[in-house]
């Protein structure tokens, strides 16, 4: 039997899917939740074997709701099941730690196997996501010789690659679910790191860089 806390701040959605996932052999819904804050209380609580987490909810959206059960119970797998699909809200739920995405509308049976599949410790996305998922990786492993800026960590070089692209603090801080504080100690970072005196000089390096395209 795999248990499954269901989190999702719309109800007919969540009550919903809770039922249809109730109405499954082998599956069993332990629990609910209408917002991240209360889906890391009730699974850290209640230790299902998956919990089904929507990105967008109130007081704790899915992604940083993600990455503090993956801190506080790592036994838990997190299936993402949203309405967002860009690449940056897929792979800050990733890096978060979730092992599976899949997009709302997916079929039920799509949805029983990805449960079936992270509750067994496998990974699993969508199709269009694994196919954009593979391409990002040989892309990355293409140009991982000639990245520029080695001295900077993963988070930093994407903050400053937005931070290129004409992106604020805090549009930063949106698309990578980070705080507004954590977003601008990383730029203070970034400068010292690069030495330069302001924003405007870190911008210009970047893109000399080939950085905010």
């Amino acid at each position: 039997m795999t248990s499954v806390l269901v989190a999702d701040d719309h109800p007919v959605f969540r009550d919903g899917l809770a039922m249809l996932l109730g109405s499954v052999d082998g599956i069993e819904v332990v629990g609910t939740a209408a917002n991240g804050v209360v889906a890391v209380e009730s699974a850290v609580r209640l230790r299902p074997d998956v919990v089904v987490m929507d990105v967008q909810m109130p007081e704790l959206n899915g992604v940083e709701a993600t990455r503090r059960l993956a801190a506080e119970a790592p036994d838990v797998g997190i299936l993402v099941l949203t309405m967002s699909e860009d690449d940056g809200t897929v792979f800050a739920a990733l890096r978060a730690g979730a092992r599976g995405y899949l997009v709302k509308g997916a079929e039920q049976e799509e949805i029983v196997r990805a449960i079936t599949t992270v509750a067994a410790g496998g990974v699993v996305f969508g199709a269009a996501l694994a196919l954009r998922i593979a391409e990002f990786f040989a892309g990355a492993a293409a140009s991982a010789v000639a990245e520029p800026f080695p001295q900077l960590t993963v988070r930093e070089r994407e903050i400053l690659d937005l931070l290129a692209a004409g992106r604020s603090n805090g549009q930063i801080a949106g698309t990578l679910y980070l705080s507004p504080k954590t977003v601008r100690n990383t730029v203070s970072n970034v400068f010292a790191k690069l030495q330069v005196a302001d924003r405007a000089e870190a911008i210009v390096r970047a893109r000399d860089a080939g950085l905010g395209r």
